[in-house]
């Protein structure tokens, strides 16, 4: 069964296995009359092929044969033998904002360069996808599972703090829109919601992060921008490429103002422009 990738904000998680493989096995009682041994000799065997003597040759060969099919099967488990399948489940329990699916197509695994038993992780904010190649893994249990897809979860709005920081910046895309904003404030959930749905704009080029100016741990954020708590909301953009920062001009916070800041970023229009922090302006936006 293949379960067809779902475009939502969230990232998604598969798992890939390989289709079950039916064993020829089974057992045939064969009588011999005439040429060989008695025709009272009877021959269970496992060859299927009926043979009078289970110790010829052609007999042995073929048990090989099926003993080796038997051990392909015991090391490509499949469904609910997989390893790791059980704790996938018990984990997408945990983190049920997660869809999950499996996949057993071989054709769809070329597509995503994937060759064994996988769970991927698909990220639509930075279009990513992030494997854990199970064969690989030293230790496969479900707070293990649990803490991969929370660490590499990244979304169209991500909240900042050390556990989403591993993703933020082990991603490809080394820029970010921030929104610094007090979880107390009253326009924090309505100014998360605005920008949540402006990044799927710029998917690829920019992540939207959500920092929480109320948090102390935060602070060393705020001060990198030369911002405290009480100077919030306020929106910045960070290129880790030049490691240069830029803060969206004081006013309303509206779709269409943090629109056009990050086109001024992408057109490369704010290299001359005063960065966050400095005392001594260089050109106002």
């Amino acid at each position: 069964m293949f379960f067809k990738e779902v475009y939502l904000e969230q990232p998604h998680l598969w798992h890939w296995e390989p289709r079950s493989r039916a064993v020829p096995q089974r057992l045939v009682r064969g009588t011999q009359a005439g040429n060989g041994p008695s025709s009272q000799t009877n021959c269970i065997c496992p060859c299927g092929i009926g043979c009078p003597d289970p110790g010829i040759d052609k007999c042995r060969l073929q048990r090989r044969k099926l003993r080796r099919a038997s051990e392909d099967k015991a090391n490509n488990k499949t469904g609910e033998e997989s390893r790791g399948y059980a704790e996938l489940l018990a984990a997408a329990k945990k983190v049920d904002s997660v869809p999950v699916a499996i996949c057993s197509e071989k054709e769809v695994w070329a597509e995503y360069s994937v060759s064994t038993d996988t769970i991927t992780l698909f990220r639509k904010a930075d279009n990513h996808q992030e494997n854990l190649v199970v064969a690989e893994a030293k230790k496969l249990d479900t707070d293990g599972l649990v803490n991969f897809i929370i660490v590499n979860e990244v979304r169209y709005i991500t909240e900042y703090d050390q556990v989403t920081a591993v993703g933020l910046f082990h991603s490809e895309v080394k820029t970010h829109l921030l929104l610094f904003a007090n979880r107390t404030s009253k326009d924090y959930y309505e100014l998360k919601e605005k920008l949540g749905a402006l990044a799927p704009e710029f998917t690829g080029k920019l992540l939207f992060v959500l920092i929480n100016g109320a948090l102390k741990s935060n602070s060393r954020s705020l001060g990198y921008f030369g911002l405290k708590s009480k100077d919030l909301p306020r929106v910045g953009i960070y290129d880790g490429d030049s490691d240069m920062k830029w803060l969206l001009p004081e006013g309303d916070i509206t779709v269409e103002r943090v629109r056009d800041f990050c086109k001024s970023f992408l057109q490369g229009e704010l290299k001359d422009v005063k960065q966050a922090g400095e005392t001594k302006a260089k050109t106002e936006l």
